[in-house]
């Protein structure tokens, strides 16, 4: 027979606690008594009753000058109420992740919102979730909140809030949970569900099926016991319960077969033992390991410890570690990590093996407080001193700045880099670099002093570097490159193409004419430009950002042609002329005769820079690509019109005057 044990059988993290409180309570000598069983497993309470610890059920019965024990599944307020009003000293065992529910379902009470609790109404569990809220709904199922909300429309309509009890199966809550968000219009929904619970009923049901027969250990009166067995029956049809040793029955298993052993959370470890050694005597490697978690469960654990364990709940506030001792360990949320930025659900999942230290051991409470953070800290000096002498790169982020630099946390080493060492220009503020990402070297590393200094600019110089040497091995004329601008002189703009900057002067800025490089870019601006030249040994290089693929020469002509008329703009006054804009990237000159019908002694005195005119196209030279315009050609057409419509007076032949009159007036 080839036996296997679940490895998640057994206590649970709540219940292991419960147990331990109840044994150091009883231990102390105190009168001691338990209000209602602990755990729901009988062998158990049998043993705290060895102890000298009874069983009370309700909190009147609790006797003057007595200590009493809260049980695993907690109780409603109004218990607590009636034991202080006694003056009873209170041991609470609680587990936390039901502690939970309690506190969601005050919460909820306070913002007016009914509570809905999917669970056994029976069960000790749900009725001390109901004791923490007014008028609670309770469903065992699915099915009967569908009923429910079905046939009350107005309280679908309330504000409502959905607990679970924490034994439940995630097929009977999701089945719940898709109900209510269809009958329900104003619900928050909270899976409650133990994680731990859920690990125990997925190994369950992969063991059943991979096994011919699966014993399910635990009290009669254990809902989640009673759970597994029904997920186990399901897929194994040859699934037995039993409470301990004395009730397995040999007999009903066949030789040669392959049998899994689980437990439900109360179920304690000895009993598992006795239970496996029934069943496959000869084996010893499980009952070695059995052996060695029976000592570890009464092993001493001691600050500055190094231990490691298994996470078995996350919540908004701790983490528990199941550490395999009689302590529970746990992990406050902030103990686990020092960056700022990182979640916790990134950092840790329920049955993931973590490694922490031992921050604090109270034996009273059976608690262990936990520190990962403190363990990485240890690490993380080490990376850091590593990387100072090997010079590597080191990522962070910037938490905060003083007027001498910045301060980064790596790996939750606090490193400080200099204002000269951030690569922030002294005009600029280094705020811009909070909660940044950023990578640095390091360069000082002082751990008696606890002092770390960096550089931020290392890495930037370097990287540039770097890519500055790309650049120059693979540049040639005509290549383009995406660049960004760094700042902007009178005659040009420098961009940077990757650790190069090349300067793109103003006359290859824009087909337009232009008089400062601000009118097309600025710093910061993203620009696409190609190679016009370049000299390795100078380390210069010449960009243009022209579009060649558009010749503004073959668009003028393209548009006009001599003795056009065209609507210009004048962009430059010369002693000759004025030169004026006609299309974007061809000019044409408007010499000073041609600037008016009369004399002119300077262009300014009849036109200024921007003035928009209309010109006549005298002459196109198409292979010097010179355009000649005349403004006085215009003028003269529009006086012979003026004549020949209205009638003027000529010179004839022999110098008389003759008057002339218009065909239209002729007719």
């Amino acid at each position: 027979m080839r036996v296997t044990v679940a490895k998640t059988a057994g206590f649970c993290y709540g219940v292991k606690r419960a147990v331990e409180l109840a044994e150091t309570t009883a231990q102390t000598g105190v009168p001691c008594v338990m209000l209602g069983p602990v755990i729901h497993n009988s062998s158990v309470i049998r043993h705290l009753a060895s102890m000298g610890m009874t069983v009370v059920e309700r909190p009147e019965d609790v006797p003057p000058g007595a200590v009493v024990i809260l049980r695993s599944h907690g109780e409603g307020r109004a218990v607590y109420d009636v034991l202080k009003a006694k003056d009873i000293q209170i041991v609470d065992a609680t587990c936390p992740n039901v502690s939970r529910i309690h506190t969601l379902a005050k919460t909820a009470q306070e913002e007016g919102r009914r509570v809905i609790i999917i669970g056994a109404a029976g069960h000790p569990e749900v009725q001390a979730i109901a004791g923490w809220c007014q008028e609670p709904l309770i469903f065992q199922d699915g099915q009967a909140l569908a009923d429910y909300f079905s046939a009350h429309r107005d309280e679908a309509e309330k504000p409502l809030t959905m607990l679970c009890q924490t034994t439940s199966t995630q097929k009977v809550w999701n089945f719940c949970v898709e109900n209510a968000k269809k009958l329900c219009t104003n619900i928050k929904i909270f899976d409650t569900i133990c994680n731990a619970t859920c690990a125990r009923q997925s190994e369950a049901q992969r063991l059943s099926v991979q096994n011919d027969a699966v014993v399910v250990i635990g009290g009669r009166d254990s809902a989640n016991t009673k759970r597994l067995f029904e997920l186990c029956g399901a897929l194994c049809s040859h699934t037995v319960w039993i409470e301990n040793s004395d009730e397995l029955d040999m007999a009903q298993f066949e030789k040669g077969a392959c049998v899994a052993i689980t437990a439900g959370a109360s179920t304690p470890a000895w009993i598992i033992k006795e239970v496996y050694d029934k069943m496959n005597e000869e084996n010893m490697v499980i009952e070695e390991s059995f052996e060695e978690m029976l000592e570890k469960s009464i092993k001493t654990l001691h600050t500055g410890e190094k231990v490691t364990g298994m996470v078995t709940a996350i919540t908004p506030t701790e983490i528990y570690v199941d550490l395999g001792t009689k302590h529970a360990g746990y992990i406050p949320v902030a103990e686990l990590t020092d960056d700022p930025t990182v979640k916790v659900e990134d950092i840790v999942k329920v049955g993931d093996e973590i490694e922490t230290c031992v921050v604090r051991v109270n034996d009273a409470e059976g608690v262990v407080t936990l520190s990962k953070k403190r363990l990485d800290s240890v690490k993380s000096w080490d990376d850091v001193e590593a990387a100072c002498e090997d010079h590597t790169t080191v990522e962070g982020v910037v938490t905060e700045e003083n007027k001498g630099g910045v301060v980064v946390s790596v790996k939750g080493v606090r490193v400080f880099v200099p204002a000269s060492q951030t690569g922030i220009p002294r005009d600029q503020p280094m705020t811009e670099l909070l909660k940044q990402k950023v990578k640095l070297r390091i360069t000082e590393v002082n751990r008696a002093r606890r002092r770390v200094v960096g550089s931020i600019r290392a890495v930037t110089a370097a990287e540039r570097a770097e890519k500055a040497a790309e650049v120059w091995n693979n540049i040639e004329e005509g290549k383009r490159y995406r660049g960004v601008v760094k700042s902007l002189t009178s005659y040009g703009a420098f961009v940077d193409i990757g650790g190069v900057d090349g300067m793109v002067h103003v006359s290859e800025l824009s087909w337009s004419r232009i008089k400062h490089p601000s009118e097309v870019v600025n710093p910061g601006d993203e620009v696409e430009v190609y190679v016009i030249s370049f000299d390795p040994e100078k380390r210069k290089i010449s960009l243009g950002m022209k579009d060649k693929s558009q010749d503004p020469w073959a668009n003028f002509v393209d548009s006009y042609k001599p003795e056009d008329t065209a609507k210009v703009r004048v962009v430059k006054l010369m002693t000759f002329g004025a030169f004026a804009e006609v299309v974007p990237g061809v000019d044409g000159l408007i010499h000073i005769s041609q600037l008016a019908d009369h004399r002119v002694d300077k262009p300014a005195d009849v036109v200024s820079e921007g003035d928009e005119v209309e010109v006549k196209i005298t002459d196109i030279d198409y292979d010097k690509k010179k355009v000649s315009l005349s403004i006085r050609a215009l003028l003269e057409e529009a006086q012979r019109t003026e004549d020949g419509e209205d009638g003027a007076v000529v010179a004839s032949s022999d110098g008389e005057a003759t008057e002339v009159v218009s065909d239209f007036q002729a007719e």
